[in-house]
């Protein structure tokens, strides 16, 4: 499967401090970034879960079993 890829502009002081930053981490900021989004993504993820997990719970409370 080939990768489609997107191009974003960034300010050039906040990708040298990034790259300064991280250099030890990553390749490139795009990696960086890649990565962030990536958990970005999962910690939505999380949270949709976790008020998953609240609805049930609300729903065994009202039905008598918690």
């Amino acid at each position: 499967m080939s990768l489609v890829f997107r191009e974003v502009h960034l300010p050039e002081d906040l990708c040298a401090a990034a790259e300064a930053r991280y250099a030890q981490q990553f390749d490139s900021v795009a990696d960086l970034l890649a990565c962030v989004l990536r958990e970005l993504l999962r910690d939505d993820a999380a949270q949709l879960n976790a008020e998953e997990e609240r609805i049930v719970e609300q729903r065994l409370r009202d039905l008598g079993y918690v």
